[in-house]
Order: C-alpha cells, then structure tokens, then sequence
C-alpha cells in the first residue's frame, strides 16, 4: 500500500509578520520573545510557505541576541563599552523585527544581520 502526502503548503503572509512581531513580547511584557515564535514556527513550517526559513531566521536571531547580551554584560568593566553592546542590542532588537515583518508582508526573504546561524 503506497502513503501519498497530500498536504499542501499554504501562502500566509500575516502569519509570517505576526511571527516577526512577536519578537517584540520581550519589550512589552518582559519575556516570550524568543518562545512565541519558536511555537509558532514549530507548529506550522510544515503547512506554511516561507514559515521554515523566517522561524529559522527568527530563532537564530534571538539566540544571537541573547548571546551578545550576556558577552556585553562584562565588558561593562571593559571601559564601559559594553553598555553600548547593550544599547545596541536593544535597539536591533527593536528594529530588525519590524523590518523583517514589512519584508514578509511584502513577500521578500528575511534579513538579519549579525545572525549566528545555530540552526
């Protein structure tokens, strides 16, 4: 007996910017930035166009960010230069979401700069 995959992929672009904007729970309520999307993005890349690459994007982003901050934490010592790591990373952290969301909206591929790739 042969299995035949029938599921088709679906093209949502609103829930792609709304995966986007959840990064910005963390700067609205103080967490859930990195775990809503990660939800969203494990529970539909298989019936979602685009949803892989941008919640992969979206996760390594994050994690970029977590790991930037936590290396800025002591280099405050360092001449104070990483209270500017941190404001930095504030900032992209503010940023590059919203950007990525009028990308997606749009249909284009996202774009984060500064990205290690852990996934």
């Amino acid at each position: 007996m042969e299995v035949i995959n029938t599921t088709t992929l679906r093209e949502d672009r609103q829930l792609l910017v709304v995966t986007h904007l959840t990064q910005l729970l963390s700067y609205i309520i103080g967490f859930g930035g990195l775990i809503v999307p990660l939800i969203i993005w494990l529970t539909s890349k298989d019936r979602v166009v685009g949803m892989d690459e941008h919640g992969k994007a979206i996760i390594n982003f994050q994690l970029s960010l977590i790991l930037y901050f936590i290396l800025s934490i002591p280099a405050i010592l360092l001449l104070g230069l990483g209270i500017l790591g941190i404001i930095g990373v504030i900032i992209l952290g503010f940023v590059l979401p919203i950007v990525n969301a009028v990308r997606a909206s749009n249909g284009e591929g996202p774009s984060y700069f500064m990205t290690i790739r852990f996934i």
